[in-house]
């Protein structure tokens, strides 16, 4: 882990240890709410639902442009885009929060299926090997969903004031530091370029006749792969099964915890059951790198075991596991995927822009799969608007990803995906951060509880 990078980690955690200071202070001066009052979660009452008809309108027409971009660009940083869909839906459309929550996850599913299966069909940029890193997925999967579990429960705990003070905390963070990772990229880039320019020049005389015998030209020609066999080489099944199988014991856990009494003794041990899930995926996958590492590091061999860059010890390991729970926690908080977390995490560690694009996306779909089974069998999002809405964000993942691969292609800058990824996270800060900060002063007017509610009350 680089200095930079515990720097970071340092902010976030000093930035959220104040901010639950501070909610605990304001918890104490305030006098505990009555029991029959707030049944209602930062997402609005569980039964009160707003959902408005489908009906062609300028307002619609604005939210397929604001989800065709958000999900274009969303995707192609993998970040998913939540950050903006919420804001959209219940601003624009007059969704209910819950309800506007549920339909950002189809649209995330929507666009990251189609991203997945854009990228399962595009080549590495440097490497015989799969663009998607099946071992990062493998790592970061079980705890973003675990993360996102322990993220819906705290929402209907946490006030909205300080969930919109984590988000600003953490957004701006995150599109800060991912920021000046594309600078850092872009000029090593500029520096690359520059270097293949006067290797070119060396090569030309004064008269500008190429200085070069045919005999040193390449005798045979770098092979182009076919679409069928670059997606052979990218679907690995072995690896999408282990997937799936965490994927179907996360969602069962769900499907029965949802009708089981809320606190009672078998719902605890449901959700207990998912931390065992998480932590067996996520110790196997780690205790594999770690072997990999030590045995590479003893032979002398440097060669990278993933497409992350960095020495897979029990600390950055540990990190690694720390993100991706609180990328799923912010994911269950906001209605977003987590990719807010994990596609600055893995350009922090050391994964090349067109690869922790591709490998955070595939995660989300994952992550926000689960999540719309679950809404769909609670019946927490109207099926017309995710139809039309989901069909919008699987055209923008598909040709989102298609135009920014040609414009890497034409320009030679992969730094573009970091700049779309730091844009996209800052666009959300902004949006998630006046939506939050005017709901809490309607609230302070209407002299709302401002403090923590009871989990077991609030379901």
């Amino acid at each position: 882990m680089t200095l930079s990078t515990r720097a970071f980690t340092l902010y976030l955690m000093s930035g959220f240890s104040l901010a639950g200071l501070f909610a605990l202070l304001i918890t104490n001066h305030q006098h505990k709410p009555p029991s029959f009052s707030f049944s209602s979660s930062r997402y609005g009452s569980l039964t009160h639902k707003v959902w408005p008809e489908l009906e062609l309108s300028w307002r619609l027409v604005l939210a397929t442009v604001i989800g065709f971009l958000g999900s274009a660009f969303g995707t192609v940083g993998g970040v998913g885009g939540g950050g903006i869909f919420v804001p959209m839906l219940t601003l624009l459309l007059g969704f209910d929060s819950k309800s506007a929550a549920a339909l950002s996850k189809c649209m995330i599913m929507g666009a990251s299926a189609s991203s997945v299966w854009y990228n399962l069909r595009v080549p590495h940029p440097t490497k015989e090997v799969p663009i998607l890193d099946y071992d990062l997925a493998l790592l970061f999967q079980p705890m973003l969903m675990l993360g996102i579990t322990v993220g819906v429960s705290l929402s209907v705990v946490f006030p909205y004031w300080l969930i919109t003070i984590l988000i600003i905390i953490l957004f701006i963070g995150t599109s800060s530091r991912s920021f000046f990772k594309g600078i850092e990229m872009w000029r090593a880039e500029t520096y690359m370029k520059k270097e293949i320019a006067k290797q070119e020049e060396t090569l030309v005389d004064s008269c500008g006749h190429v200085i070069i015998d045919s005999k040193y030209e390449p005798l045979i020609p770098k092979e182009e792969k076919t679409t069928m066999q670059t997606l052979c080489l990218n679907f690995n099944w072995k690896r999408m099964l282990e997937l799936i199988v965490v994927w179907v014991s996360f969602l069962l856990v769900q499907i029965i915890k949802n009708d089981v009494e809320v606190c009672s003794a078998w719902y605890w041990v449901l959700f207990s059951l998912q931390l065992p899930i998480a932590l067996g995926v996520f110790g196997y996958e780690a205790v594999k790198l770690y072997r990999e590492h030590n045995k590479r590091m003893s032979t002398g061999n440097l060669e990278n075991i993933c497409e992350a860059s960095i020495a897979w010890t029990a600390l950055n390991l540990a990190f690694c596991a720390l993100c991706g729970i609180l990328g799923g926690t912010v994911g269950g908080l906001l209605g977003s995927g987590g990719g807010f977390i994990l596609g600055p995490l893995l350009i922090e560690i050391g994964v090349i822009p067109q690869v922790a694009s591709a490998t955070a996306t595939f995660v989300m779909m994952f992550s926000s799969s689960l999540s719309v089974v679950e809404f769909y069998l609670l019946n927490r999002f109207p099926i017309p608007y995710a139809l039309c809405l989901t069909s919008v964000s699987v055209l923008a993942g598909f040709w989102g990803q298609f135009f920014v691969r040609r414009l890497i292609k034409f320009l030679g800058r992969a730094s573009i995906i970091i700049f779309i990824l730091s844009g996209v996270i800052f666009a959300s800060a902004l949006t998630m951060g006046v939506v939050g900060i005017e709901k809490s002063i309607q609230m302070i007017h209407n002299h709302e509880f401002m403090g923590f509610l009871g989990f077991c009350t609030s379901q």
